[in-house]
Formats: C-alpha cells, structure tokens, sequence
C-alpha cells in the first residue's frame, strides 16, 4: 500500500495549488477527461447507476462526462474538486444547467454532505492522483472512507484507474467498506490488436478474481495499458461487524 511511484511524476497531485495552476494555464485548451470518454464509460454507468438517483462526481476538473450523463438522461449530478479555479470555471460554464451542482471539496474531508447521501459515486483518477501525493496510504484511506460513509447501502462506487488489482485491491477491498466488488477492464481509447484480430473476450464482461481479489495467473491483458473499471457495491453492514470513522481508517493506514 505505498505510493504509485512507478506512475507518478515529480507533481503532487494532491495538492490544490498544483492544480489550480494548472487550470489557470490550460484555460484555452478547454476541457479534458482523463483515460475514457462517457460514450465508452455509459455500458458500465448505465447497468450500475440509475439516472433519477442522486450521483457524486469526485474530482471532477474540467471534465464533461457529467455533461454527457445529462444529456443522457441523469437528473442529479454533484460535482466536486480540490481546486476552486476548476470549480467556478464550471459553476460559470453550467450556471444554466440545473441537473449540475458544483462544489470545492478535498475528497479527505467531505463532512459537508450527510451519511448515505448518494446512490453512487463516480472516481475517474481521482483516487490515482492521491495515490501519486505525499502520504498516499493515509489520503487513500480517509478519501475511502468518506465515499464509504456517502453511499447509501446498495450504492456504488465506480472506480475508473490505470491501477490493477495488485496496487488498488489493498485499498479498497477491506471489509471495513463493506463492498462487493466486480472488475472490467477496458483498452486505452483507440487501441487496436496488432493485424486487426478480433477481441479474446468482451469487455463488458466482469473478470473473474481469485479469492483474494486479484487477477488470475493465466489472465492476458490485450492492451497492456488498459483501464481497470472497479464497481464496488456497498452492502448492508453486517452487525457483528463495527463501524469505523474516516479517521479510525486512517489511523489504520498509518500503521501499514
């Protein structure tokens, strides 16, 4: 459970200054979504999330895949991001667009909303960026553990990384959460196999894990540098099972 060193620059992408900066610079280039775009993503989103329920878009920059899910049909989507140059950006852009609420949030700290106040949350590297900060471990945890708190039971999480089981797994498959987990894995956008073959499999089907949540031995990766698509849905707490808050999570992190 360390930081993603291997994939990570020398940024803190955890850091709001990092990415207002950024959003101030990159102004004219418009907006940009990380790894997928919602035509490619709306398969999974569409089976998991209905579009009355009450959605929460974490990290959510300047991406339009919440434009997207409107135009969809989705009808209550609240977006938040660290950098407040990012949010008013989009408070101005969707002012007129009533189904979009946007607020300047750290996902460490999300004590603003209620408990069980969404159906589902959606995380498009957002997780990956702390994951690429200072103390990752701790941020991964305490941002883990508010999503927990936000779902209602029967929610979803979805998990949209570049991180396998091996390196996401650790962190959110703990029975703290409480979450039942499926896994797709989907190509980088316009990836094509070497001589036009044919797909081995359907990527709209889950892949089967092993008992510890990870990958089997004999599993291939087309495109080595797929998009792993974790749907984490949370159950009713079981009773012999004791709650934990954010910061008990974190504590525990801490000592990993």
């Amino acid at each position: 459970m360390f930081r993603d060193v291997s994939a990570c620059s020398t940024y803190n992408y955890a850091d709001a200054l990092y990415w207002d900066a950024r959003y101030i610079q990159e102004v004219e280039f418009g907006s940009f979504d990380w790894y997928q775009r919602y035509s490619a993503l709306r398969p999974f989103i569409r089976k998991y999330i209905h579009p009355n329920s009450r959605v929460l878009m974490i990290g959510c920059g300047n991406a339009v895949i919440s434009e997207d899910m409107v135009k969809d049909g989705f009808e209550d989507i609240m977006n938040i991001d660290i950098s407040s140059v990012a949010i008013e950006m989009m408070k101005k852009k969707y002012e007129s667009v009533p189904q979009l609420k946007y607020m300047q949030m750290d996902v460490r700290d999300m004590s603003l909303f209620p408990d069980d106040m969404f159906e589902s949350v959606i995380d498009k590297g957002t997780l990956d960026s702390l994951m690429c900060g200072t103390e990752a471990p701790l941020s991964a945890s305490q941002m883990l553990g508010e999503v927990s708190r936000l779902l209602k039971p029967g929610g979803v999480y979805m998990l949209i990384t570049y991180g396998d089981p091996n390196v996401r797994m650790p962190h959110i498959n703990r029975p703290v959460y409480n979450w039942k987990i499926e896994l797709y894995i989907i190509p980088r956008p316009g990836f094509q196999k070497p001589g036009g073959a044919p797909p081995l499999r359907s990527h709209l089907d889950p892949i089967p894990l092993t008992e510890k949540g990870l990958l089997p031995a004999d599993y291939v990766m087309e495109d080595p540098e797929s998009h792993f698509i974790y749907v984490c849905k949370k159950l009713a707490v079981p009773t012999d099972l004791p709650s934990k808050s954010a910061d008990s999570l974190a504590n525990d992190a801490m000592r990993r």
